[in-house]
């Protein structure tokens, strides 16, 4: 296995279309990558949406990435994804309007990035039951390093401000495990 690499996560929503194709086909993408590894992915949730009224359901899920990438390149990496699968950048696209596919990098490692094109950590990740349900899943001990507090003692302040519910694993989505966090990262997944 190859040395090195920022664990990440990546939060991953869709509501238009086929969604469960579209989240079989982001994991072909990003296992397609020489420079990212897949280490684990949550289970898959329905969710009520968020913005303009009329909007269909949305199905989200976090991933777990080992990733060889700056976080400019992965953010990146992650857009030309979402452009690949159809999601309209061209800035036409309603802000938290429907979408087929949406890549949002939540963590890059214990990084505070501030950039004009990029914020990491995402700076609604704690906010939305939607993300930390599933980023617990994954690494309920990770420290969200702007406020000091577990992803495990977010979810519990947020876990009933949103309607979040299990959904059937789609076929070709890694099945859920518990690889990715800190203290649940697989020997192998930490290099």
């Amino acid at each position: 296995m190859r040395e090195g690499g920022e664990l990440v996560f990546v939060a991953v929503g869709a509501n238009l279309d086929d969604r469960e194709a579209t989240f079989a086909a982001v994991v072909r993408a990003l296992e397609s990558e020489s420079d990212l590894l897949l280490v684990g992915a949550s289970t898959v949730y329905e969710t009520d949406p968020i913005g303009p009224p009329g909007q269909e359901a949305y199905l989200n899920a976090v991933l777990g990435l080992r990733s060889w990438l700056s976080p400019i390149e992965l953010l990146h990496r992650l857009q030309s994804i979402e452009v690949l699968l159809g999601r309209d950048r061209s800035g036409a696209a309603e802000r938290w309007g429907p979408r087929r596919i949406d890549l949002d990098l939540l963590f890059f490692g214990e990084r505070c990035i501030d950039l004009p094109e990029l914020v990491v950590p995402h700076p609604r990740a704690h906010e939305r039951a939607f993300v930390l349900l599933p980023l617990a899943e994954l690494a309920p001990s990770l420290v969200h390093p702007r406020m000091g507090v577990t992803v495990g003692e977010l979810v519990r302040v947020h876990l009933d401000s949103e309607a979040v519910r299990p959904w059937r694993r789609p076929e070709g989505w890694p099945g859920a495990h518990s690889e990715s966090g800190p203290d649940r990262v697989a020997p192998d997944a930490r290099r």
